[in-house]
C-alpha cells in the first residue's frame, strides 16, 4: 500500500459555461444558450496554461453541447496529454430525464467526443452529481453506452443532490462499469465535502487543504477534486434575478479561485482519472475501442 505522500489524486473538470449551471435553469432558457457569450475557450486557455507550468494531466468531463461548437477545446485537450470524458451532451440532470432519453444523451456525447478526439472516452459524470437511489438504472445505460467509469455520485446531504449512504470510494457498480464517487472526509460518521466547486471557494484554503490530505493519510485513499471553468473567471457577464442563494453560491470568491487551485496543485500529487482508478480493473480490462463503437452506434 503506498504511503500517504506517494498518493497520486484525480484532478478533474467539468467542462461547461456559466449559463449552463443547474442553479440557472429557471432564469435562463435552454433556447436562450446560443445567444449569450460563450466564455468558456478563454477560461479553458488559462486553466491548460496552469496545468501546464505545473506539470499536471487532468480529466476533462466536457459537455458535448460544448464540443461541438468549440472543437478546438477538446483538440487541445488530447494534445495536451488530458483525458477526455463526458459530461454528457446537453447537462440535463440524469433525474430528470426518462431511462430512453438517458441513454441518448450519454451516447450522442460519447460519440461526439470520440469522433472530434479520435480517441475512446471512458468516463462520464452527471451533470449535477444526479445520480442517485431514484435512477440507479443510470448504471445500465452507462455500461451499455459503453463507458469504464463513472463519477456521478456525491455522498453527502445537499438540497440539490447528494446520495449521503453511498459508499464513499470507487466500487463496481455493474460488471464492467465502476463508480468513483467524488471525495468526501468522514468526521464523527458524518461525510463532508472536501471536493471543488462552490465548497473550495466558500472554506478558507488550509481547511480544504486539511481535508484532502486527511483522506489521503487516513484512509489511504486517492481524491478527487473537480472545478469549472467559470469558476476562475471573476468578470462572467452576471445574470439578472437570481435568487440569493444562487447568487451567493456561483459568485462567492470567483476572484481567489485561480490562486487557490495553483497553491492546490503545488500540494498534492494529481493525474488524470483513468490513470489513478481504472489502471488494473476489470471495467479498464473490458475496454476495447472497436467493441465501444458497435455499442455506440446501435
Amino acid at each position: 500500500m503506498p504511503t500517504n505522500n506517494q498518493i497520486k489524486n484525480a484532478l478533474t473538470i467539468d467542462v461547461e459555461d456559466y449559463f449552463q449551471v443547474s442553479a440557472f435553469a429557471p432564469y435562463i432558457e435552454r433556447d436562450q444558450w446560443d445567444s449569450r457569450e460563450c466564455r468558456v475557450e478563454r477560461n479553458m486557455d488559462r486553466i491548460l496554461a496552469l496545468l501546464d507550468s505545473k506539470g499536471v494531466k487532468a480529466t476533462f468531463f466536457t459537455l458535448g453541447w460544448i464540443a461541438e461548437r468549440y472543437p478546438q477545446v477538446v483538440r487541445r485537450i488530447v494534445t495536451g496529454g488530458h483525458e477526455l470524458a463526458s459530461h454528457g451532451y446537453g447537462h440535463q440532470r440524469a433525474s430528470d430525464l426518462s431511462e430512453a432519453d438517458f441513454f441518448a444523451d450519454v451516447s450522442r456525447a460519447k460519440q461526439l467526443l470520440e469522433d472530434l478526439s479520435g480517441q475512446v472516452v471512458k468516463g462520464y459524470r452527471a451533470p449535477s452529481f444526479s445520480i442517485g437511489t431514484g435512477n440507479l438504472w443510470a448504471f445500465d445505460c452507462l455500461e451499455r453506452a459503453g463507458y469504464r467509469y463513472s463519477s456521478s455520485i456525491y455522498p453527502i446531504q445537499h438540497d440539490h443532490y447528494g446520495m449521503p449512504d453511498a459508499p464513499r470510494f470507487a466500487h463496481q457498480v455493474r460488471r464492467t462499469l465502476l463508480e468513483v464517487p467524488v471525495t468526501t472526509a468522514n468526521l464523527l460518521g458524518r461525510n463532508l465535502p472536501a471536493s471543488g466547486g462552490g465548497y473550495f471557494r466558500l472554506m478558507p484554503y488550509p481547511l480544504s487543504r486539511w481535508l484532502l490530505r486527511r483522506v489521503n493519510q487516513r484512509d489511504m485513499q486517492s481524491a478527487i477534486f473537480y472545478f469549472h471553468p467559470w469558476e476562475i473567471d471573476a468578470d462572467q457577464p452576471r445574470v439578472a434575478g437570481i435568487n440569493f442563494k444562487s447568487r451567493f453560491r456561483h459568485y462567492l470568491n470567483l476572484d481567489k479561485m485561480e490562486g487557490r487551485l495553483s497553491r492546490l496543485l503545488d500540494d498534492f500529487r494529481w493525474g488524470r482519472m483513468d490513470e489513478v482508478f481504472l489502471a488494473g480493473t476489470a471495467a479498464e480490462s473490458q475496454s476495447q475501442p472497436s467493441s465501444l463503437v458497435g455499442l455506440v452506434a446501435k
